[in-house]
Parts: C-alpha cells; structure tokens; sequence
C-alpha cells in the first residue's frame, strides 16, 4: 500500500462511528419529527388560511425536513466527536435552537397562533446563524452542512410572515 493511499484510509471513519454518526441522524430525525405527532397541517383551520402564491407543495415538507434534520445529525455528530475549543458553545448553541425549531410547529398549528410562531421562527434564524459561527469554530464542514438549514429556516420565515399578513 502506497503511502497516499494510507492516509486515505486513515481520513476515512471506522465502522463505530459511522454506526454513532447514524445514531445522531436517527435522533435528530425523531426530535425534530416529534412536534408533527400533536400538531399537523390537516386541520381546517389551516386549510381555511389564505396562502401565498409560493405556498409549496404539502410533499415538500416531509422531504426537505427530513434531508434537513439528516443534515443537522451529520453535523453536530462533527461537532461532538470533536476536542476543539469552543466544543461546549457549539453543542449548546445546537440545543437551543433545536428546542425553538421543535416550538414552532406546536406554537402555528396548536395554538393556531402565526404571529406567536413568527417570533419563534424570527429567534431560530438567529440562533440557525449562530450555530453555524459557532460550528464554524470547531469543524467548518459541520458548519457548512447548517447552511441549507438556515436557507430553509428563511424560507419558512416568510412562508410564516405571509400566512399571519394575509389572514390577519
């Protein structure tokens, strides 16, 4: 074996941690799946509510957050097997804005209170930003994984603004 090619497989995971790496996939998955458990879309008042022109469709939820959460298991399982500083921050910071991103769906669909919800959406991006700098810190691919998370965010933001606008 060339010496190239043993560095590559040095850069490589072990079988453990990809098995830890699915893990924090699964679990952040199941967190941020919890909330659409109790609270759903498919009520009428939610059908009842005036939608902007760029309303997606309903299948694209599902989707996107499932590929986003997948995204946000990759990164922080980063950040926590890593010994840099600013670790602790990084992790914290994660948890926070995890727990605003679990109240969202509770405080829009439950509550049937979108301005309550923007508040809420309006805090996360902030904390979204923050995470990635603070990610960024200790591993920048974790950071960079934040990204569309916080695109999306933005996304649902306005998606929020409009709903509470037009029904107001």
């Amino acid at each position: 074996m060339t010496a190239g090619a043993t560095q590559s497989h040095r850069g490589l995971p072990d079988r453990s941690s990809l098995v830890r790496a699915a893990a924090f996939v699964v679990a952040i998955n199941l967190i941020g799946g919890l909330p659409g458990i109790f609270s759903s879309p498919d009520t009428p008042w939610f059908r009842a509510l005036e939608k902007p022109w760029f309303y997606p469709p309903g299948i694209a939820f599902p989707v996107v957050w499932t590929l986003l959460f997948t995204l946000l298991g990759i990164a922080l399982w980063l950040v926590w097997r890593s010994d840099a500083d600013g670790r602790r921050l990084a992790l914290g910071a994660f948890a926070v804005q995890m727990l605003f991103n679990v109240a969202w769906t509770p405080a829009f669909f439950t509550l049937e209170a979108p301005l309550v919800a923007l508040g809420i959406i309006v805090t996360l991006w902030v904390l979204v930003a923050g995470t990635i700098l603070a990610f960024r810190r200790v591993d920048r691919r974790a950071a960079a994984l934040l990204v569309p998370y916080l695109v999306w965010v933005t996304v649902a933001a306005l998606l929020n603004f409009e709903l509470w606008r037009l029904n107001a």
